[in-house]
């Protein structure tokens, strides 16, 4: 009994040796001289981050060898070897060390791949590849004991594809002359070369944006020493550690994470934007990106389409279709649009028979690029000369810029909004034939009896879905409401029924008062009635619509409006929480908001605000934003309200800022500086907000002397010289909040207010903050509220100012600020 044991223990123990043998030569992450990888074998790194094996894009048949997160349940392809030369059977393809390369082999045995060093004196023995947790795929000659030492032969973070790993360098070698490059995938399904790619310029100490390698349209400038000076998010440096490197060998810019456990990485994408991703909640956020607007990207839709900067970016222009729909499902419009009928190149556009060819004007676009100016006396001389040219395939004529013409396909022509400002007509140059003008007369008689049948038969059905519609909507709103897309156009005698003759008011502002109403189904309303708006009637329609298509949890939706004569009014679902103001300044020691659900109500306002300036089909700048404005619904989830009205104000708007008394302490310094306002004044004015989330009182309070203690200065600098964080909360708090919550709030309030807009984060960059997936660093305290500390328990505060207009509110904001010669003791309690 006591043998039987001994034999099956040294059995065991012989079997754990060459279990171990075999695991040491055979590594998970490594391939060996004796290992080739084939069909579903896969690599995976020690720490579990990162995958190689064969993979298969989308719905592609075809197969490559690449590197993907293994974290992220979504496959995220980051690097790829044959990207240009796919394998059709992954099974009979084989990758291996041969002849001192890690190579690829194909089905029929041909090397399609390989990593081309020049080491004939190493044996195959003796390399190794090693995938490493930081997703480098790493070639080396290390020896036979431990495969992943030695000396670095070759590795793919040194031969990136479209993807920028941390520890990776986008170099310059100065000896070599040679760059690398970030290079986009063809499309979403195909990772051979695309036209887009990202490389560094040696010359002006740069990164650009080219497109075909040759044609640039986008530059980080120059590096100053501690940024690239046109990307200044780079300032905030929460998440990466950026270097910049010249010396005599290279020139080169890498990045490190502060935070390891953070997914993140920069693409060259697709769309032609570099784009910073991180991966949260689920899904891959967008951080930043450049260009920022799709239509800035180089020839991205190809020759004869039209751009604009919301989805479907990419159509064909009149008379034109898709060159290849395959590829323009998978977002790949280079192949841009052809003309369904060719060009006769003869005629005058007037000739009977359809013969010739004739001009089709397209309004409200950016005119392409590469065109040649005429010097020509009329529109009239600047088509005929086109005519002339069978090569001109486009004119446009302006009084004052005078003749400009386009030769071969037309690149870069972008869509604008109607009654954008900025938008030209073009005359695109078609066949006489083109259905184009057929559909712009009147039709032959068959056409004609085509159209009146469809339009009979469609009138019926369309009968009985607006009865359908009709009849829920009559239920709900009263008998004279008409339907707007997914608004309700309100009649102003059910408003005034509804609100009581606008006897109960909620509130008012620059924009106009607010009431509360009951419709005719129960449903509880706010009815802003709209000041001083001069819009005809369909523009304001148009911008209504826009803004009832925008929905997000943090935003107040927009049930309907009324528009009859000067009479015009927003229609509101009702927040019975009221407004923040009302929970802040006038709340009591039994009835106010706990520090949890202040940090809530923050982050929700930056997720509101953030999808505004960085979600919607055009960047939407509140430029009113405070406590009054901000809505909370029965679980205080806050909603951003009056976003929108702006524009909607629009030259009456600045008038309206000028006349507000809630808004004083909140506007930006822009405002007054004659810059043009950017989403960050939004920023600067949410950073105002937070102070008083903090403090439960207003920025600006008057103290018993008459002085003016100025709560952002005190907060600024508690922050900055460690002083009592807690010392600045709501006293009605009780000190009881998380001191790290809090401390990270005041600095994001003071990053949000520095006087160059440039410094001030995003508020996507905010969010990302208070969801604790980015640090913020101590900031500087503003220029605007720098102030003079004798000690540490003393500080300097504001004086009041007896003007209450915008100039008087500005003038808080600049450094030129006034100061009270009279100290003021920081206590803990404030």
């Amino acid at each position: 009994m006591v043998l039987r044991n001994h034999s099956c223990s040294t059995i065991h123990l012989i079997l754990l040796y060459f279990c171990i043998t075999a695991s040491a030569s055979l590594a998970d992450d490594t391939i060996s001289g004796n290992r080739a990888l084939s069909g579903d074998q896969t690599l995976v790194s020690t720490g579990d981050n990162f995958v190689l094996g064969f993979f298969k894009p989308g719905k592609s048949p075809r197969h490559y060898i690449g590197i993907w997160y293994n974290k992220v349940p979504k496959q995220t392809v980051v690097w790829v070897a044959n990207r240009e030369t796919p394998v059709s059977d992954p099974n009979s393809a084989k990758l291996l060390i041969s002849a001192g390369n890690l190579v690829l082999i194909d089905e029929l045995g041909a090397q399609i791949w390989s990593t081309d060093v020049n080491q004939t004196s190493n044996s195959n023995s003796s390399l190794a590849a090693v995938l490493r947790d930081d997703g480098n795929l790493v070639l080396s000659d290390g020896s036979g004991s431990n495969p992943r030492s030695g000396r670095i032969l070759w590795q793919s973070l040194d031969n990136p594809v479209h993807t920028w790993l941390p520890g990776g360098k986008l170099s310059y070698d100065k000896i070599t002359k040679e760059k690398q490059l970030l290079t986009s995938w063809k499309n979403a399904e195909d990772p051979a070369m695309g036209l887009f790619s990202l490389e560094l310029d040696l010359n002006g100490s740069q990164y650009l944006i080219k497109w075909n390698k040759s044609q640039q349209y986008w530059t980080s400038g120059a590096w100053n020493g501690h940024i690239f000076s046109l990307v200044p998010e780079m300032r905030l440096n929460y998440i990466y550690n950026f270097s910049y490197v010249n010396n005599e060998n290279e020139t080169y810019f890498t990045y490190s994470l502060y935070n390891p456990t953070i997914i993140s990485r920069f693409i060259m994408d697709v769309s032609g934007q570099i784009k910073q991703l991180s991966w949260v909640n689920g899904d891959w956020n967008l951080f930043w990106t450049q260009p920022r607007e799709q239509c800035q990207v180089h020839d991205y839709c190809g020759g004869f389409g039209s751009c604009q900067n919301a989805l479907p970016f990419c159509s064909c222009l009149p008379g034109f279709g898709v060159r290849n729909q395959s590829d323009w499902d998978l977002n790949d419009y280079s192949g841009g649009c052809v003309r369904e009928m060719s060009l006769q190149c003869s005629g005058n556009g007037t000739g009977s028979g359809g013969r010739g060819d004739r001009f089709w004007s397209v309004s409200d676009v950016k005119l392409p690029v590469n065109e040649k100016p005429l010097t020509v006396g009329s529109v009239g001389e600047c088509e005929s000369s086109c005519f002339r040219d069978c090569s001109c395939t486009a004119y446009a004529y302006e009084e004052g810029r005078g003749c400009s013409v386009w030769n071969g396909d037309l690149v870069d022509l972008q869509q604008l909004n109607e009654g954008d400002g900025n938008g030209k007509v073009i005359h695109i140059r078609l066949s006489a034939s083109s259905q184009v003008f057929s559909g712009s007369k009147n039709s032959k008689g068959s056409m004609i009896g085509i159209v009146v049948g469809c339009v009979g038969g469609g009138l019926v059905v369309v009968a009985v879905v607006v009865g359908l519609i009709w009849r829920r909507r009559r239920r709900a709103v009263g008998s004279s409401k008409a339907v707007e897309g997914s608004l309700v156009a309100f009649a102003y005698k059910d408003l005034q029924n509804a609100t009581k003759n606008f006897s109960d008011k909620l509130g008012g502002g620059g924009f106009g008062s607010v009431f509360k109403g009951t419709l005719p189904d129960s449903t509880v309303i706010a009815a802003k009635k709209l000041e001083s708006i001069t819009q005809g009637e369909k523009q304001f329609r148009t911008e209504v619509s826009t803004i009832g298509t925008i929905q997000h949890v943090n935003l107040v939706r927009l049930r309907g409006f009324c528009s009859e004569g000067s009479k015009k009014l927003l229609v509101y679902d009702y927040m019975e929480n009221g407004s923040l103001d009302s929970h802040l300044f006038y709340a009591n020691e039994t009835k106010f908001l706990d520090w949890e659900t202040r940090y809530q109500i923050t982050l929700g306002i930056a997720r509101g605000l953030s999808y505004l300036h960085e979600k919607c089909r055009d960047c939407i700048i509140h430029c009113d934003i405070k406590p009054e404005n901000i809505l909370l619904d029965p679980e205080f989830c806050p909603k951003v309200a009056d976003f929108g009205l702006a524009k909607l104000m629009g030259r009456d708007f600045s008038r309206v800022l000028t006349t507000m008394r809630g808004t004083r302490g909140y506007l930006a310094p822009e405002w007054i500086s004659g810059v043009a306002i950017t989403a960050k004044a939004d920023v600067y004015s949410y950073g105002m907000m937070l102070f008083e989330l903090v403090s439960g009182r207003r920025n600006s309070e008057n103290s018993e002397d008459g002085a003016v203690k100025f709560f952002p200065s005190w907060a600024a600098n508690a922050i900055v010289n460690g002083g009592d964080v807690l010392g600045l909360l709501d006293p009605v708090l009780d000190r009881n909040a998380d001191v790290e919550q809090v401390l990270k709030i005041c600095k994001i309030a003071c990053w949000c207010i520095q006087d160059d807009e440039n410094t001030r984060p995003s508020m996507g960059q905010v969010v990302q903050i208070l969801e604790g997936l980015m640090d913020v660093n101590v900031p500087p305290i503003p220029r605007s509220l720098q102030v003079f500390v004798e000690s540490q328990e003393h500080i300097v505060f504001f004086t009041d100012s007896s003007s209450t207009d915008q100039s008087s509110q500005a003038k808080s904001n600049t450094s030129s600020a006034s100061t009270n010669s009279k100290n003021s003791a920081l206590s803990s309690k404030g």
